[in-house]
C-alpha cells in the first residue's frame, strides 16, 4: 500500500481563474472561497475568479489567493475520502501544510499570511528586491557565485528545489550580475515575477512582527507527519512549529531535502493540491521511481483517482 503525501504549492504558482471549475462543481470548495470572502471582509473569490493578473501577482492578494484555492481544492478531496499520511507545504504552502495537519484553523491560517504577505511585502523598498532562478548548475556553484557578487549588495540562495534547480534571492542588480556569471558557465536563469526578495536576510526585520503576530495563535500538535522546509525535519512540538513559521520568512526553502527525507521515510505517493505543477515536477527530477500527481481542476482530480484505481 502507498503512502502518500500531500504536497502545497508556494507563491508563483497563481493565475486567474485557478479553483473556479472546482468552486462550480462542488458545495465544498464554493464554502471555503465563501469563508475567505468573510473572514478577509472583502472578496477574494472575485479576484481570484475574474480579476486581473496583476492583481493577483500583488503579494498581499496572492498569498491568501493561492493559500484558498489549495484549501477548497483540498475539502473536495476530502469530501472524496482521499488522504495523507503527511503533508509538506513549499514556503507560503506550509500554511496549507499545517491546516490539513491540524495544527490550526483555515481561519487562523488565513490571518496568518494576509498578515505574513503584508510583512514580506513591505519590509523591502518596493521593486529593489526579487528573485531569480537558477538552472543547470549545483547549489554549491550558484552559493559560491552568490558569494562572489556580495560586494555589490546583499544577494543569496533562496531555495533549493531539486538537483539543477536553485532560486536566488537579493537586489535586482546583485541578481542580475549573479544570473550573466551563471550564463557564462552555461546556466540558463529565469528571473521570477515576485514583488520583493522572498527567504533572504533582506527580510529579516519582518520575523520581530510575525513572532508577534504568532505568539497569541493556538497551535496543536500535527496529526500526521509534518514535514517543515526551513530545517528539513519533521516537527512535532507546537512551540517549534511556532519558531519555524517566524524563520520562514528570511531563511531558505530546503524543499530537495525535505522531499528527500519523505523518500527516505518510504512515501512513494506525491500529490500535490493547488494552483500548477511546479512541486510535481520537482519530484520527477528528485526521484523518477515514485507516483506524483496535481490536482488543481476536477480533470487532474478525475486522472489522478482512475490511475490510483488501476483503471
Amino acid at each position: 500500500m502507498s503512502k502518500t503525501v500531500f504536497l502545497f504549492p508556494g507563491q508563483g504558482s497563481q493565475h486567474v481563474g485557478m479553483g473556479l471549475a472546482f468552486a462550480r462543481e462542488f458545495a465544498a470548495a464554493r464554502e471555503v472561497f465563501a469563508e475567505a470572502d468573510t473572514v478577509l471582509g472583502f472578496s477574494l473569490s472575485e479576484i481570484i475568479f475574474h480579476g486581473h493578473s496583476e492583481d493577483l501577482r500583488q503579494t498581499e492578494i496572492t498569498q491568501p489567493a493561492i493559500f484558498t484555492t489549495s484549501m477548497a481544492i483540498l475539502a473536495v478531496l476530502r469530501e472524496a475520502r482521499i488522504k495523507a499520511d503527511a503533508a509538506a507545504g513549499f514556503s507560503l504552502g506550509e500554511y496549507s501544510a499545517l491546516v490539513y495537519a491540524g495544527v490550526f484553523s483555515f481561519r487562523d491560517a488565513l490571518l496568518l499570511v494576509r498578515e505574513r504577505a503584508k510583512y514580506m511585502q513591505n519590509t523591502v523598498t518596493p521593486g529593489s528586491g526579487g528573485m531569480a532562478a537558477v538552472l543547470g548548475l549545483s547549489a554549491e556553484e550558484v552559493s559560491a557565485l552568490c558569494e562572489r557578487c556580495l560586494h555589490l549588495g546583499h544577494v543569496e540562495p533562496a531555495n533549493f528545489n531539486c538537483p539543477g534547480q536553485v532560486v536566488i534571492s537579493g537586489y535586482k542588480d546583485v541578481l542580475e550580475e549573479v544570473c550573466r556569471l551563471a550564463r557564462e558557465q552555461k546556466a540558463r536563469t529565469v528571473m521570477l515575477s515576485v514583488s520583493a526578495p522572498f527567504h533572504s536576510r533582506l527580510l529579516y526585520p519582518a520575523h520581530v512582527k510575525m513572532a508577534r503576530l504568532l505568539q497569541n495563535v493556538p497551535l496543536n500538535p500535527p496529526l500526521i507527519t509534518f514535514v517543515n522546509n526551513t530545517h528539513a525535519a519533521c516537527l512535532q512540538d507546537p512551540e517549534s512549529i511556532r519558531s519555524a513559521l517566524v524563520e520562514h520568512i528570511y531563511r531558505p526553502v530546503l524543499w530537495d531535502d525535505s522531499m528527500r527525507l519523505l523518500l527516505q521515510m518510504g512515501f512513494d505517493l506525491f500529490i500535490e493540491i493547488g494552483p500548477g505543477h511546479v512541486l510535481t515536477g520537482f519530484m520527477k527530477k528528485i526521484c523518477r521511481n515514485v507516483q506524483a500527481f496535481h490536482v488543481e481542476n476536477p480533470e487532474t482530480m478525475e486522472r489522478m483517482l482512475l490511475t490510483q484505481k488501476g483503471v
